[in-house]
């Protein structure tokens, strides 16, 4: 795995949520955003070593991180989380939408519950964390917020059919609230990875792997710290006239 790079100036004051930071791209943000300088919490549903761990590799690299155990699928502990960081911070100015799931399973073997499962977590748990943050970030008239996608659900890939149907649903999300609430100064981003180290890619069998790999044009799989860095500059002022667009992370495939 690459090593996050610091440039502390990038996000230097920035207070940051991060959904699903426990693990994968979400722990890979939260080493990110800290090396940037940012003051970052994040959320974990099931794992507490796992949590921590997130917690002590952030901190060899800035402030060590707040971790709060909030399913994105709670209302009540997303509120207690929200309250919190906005009472302790002033104001939450990002929140990276990374929470998600996928199950490589065909439609004809698909349950009703497994359906739910996806959809809910990736799209209902995106549309629950952002209504709690947005009302602090439409008082403050300021504020972003980054969906992580997929390049299954903006391109024509085999993928399981729930996972994908959730991650085009995340793209239209990102671009109906981005239109809404710009009169707030608020900026809506998506970021669509394509196949990455492990994650929902871990599964996946041999032969697709090695077809993704023959079209992609730089050979490879693309790693966390990879993605993080650049979701860095994207949440960043430096990109500040951008919004509603999903940007394509996939080593061009």
């Amino acid at each position: 795995m690459t090593e996050t790079s610091t440039q502390p100036g990038l996000l230097a004051g920035k207070k940051v949520l991060i959904t699903g930071g426990s693990r994968g791209l979400g722990r890979a943000l939260c080493r990110a955003f800290t090396g940037h300088g940012a003051e970052v919490a994040f959320s974990w549903s099931s794992n507490p070593n796992a949590a921590r761990e997130t917690v002590a590799l952030c901190s060899t690299n800035g402030l060590p991180p707040i971790p709060f155990q909030a399913s994105v699928l709670d209302p009540a502990a997303i509120g207690s989380m929200v309250k919190d960081l906005e009472a302790r911070w002033a104001g939450i100015d990002i929140l990276i939408n990374n929470a998600g799931v996928s199950q490589n399973l065909p439609l004809t073997l698909m349950e009703e519950e497994d359906w739910d499962f996806v959809m809910d977590t990736n799209v209902k748990g995106t549309f629950l964390m952002s209504r709690a943050v947005l009302r602090g970030m439409f008082r403050r008239k300021n504020g972003v917020i980054l969906n992580i996608g997929s390049l299954a659900g903006v391109r024509m890939i085999e993928a399981p059919v729930h996972y994908y149907t959730s991650k085009a649903a995340i793209k239209g999300f990102t671009e109906a609230l981005a239109k809404e609430v710009a009169r707030h100064r608020v900026r809506v981003l998506c970021l669509a990875p394509g196949l990455l180290e492990d994650g929902v890619g871990r599964d996946l069998p041999d032969h697709k792997r090695d077809d993704y790999l023959r079209h992609c044009a730089l050979g490879r799989v693309g790693t966390f710290a990879e993605v993080a860095e650049f979701a860095a500059f994207l949440v960043s002022d430096q990109n500040a006239y951008q919004s509603g667009a999903t940007v394509v992370m996939d080593g061009c495939v």
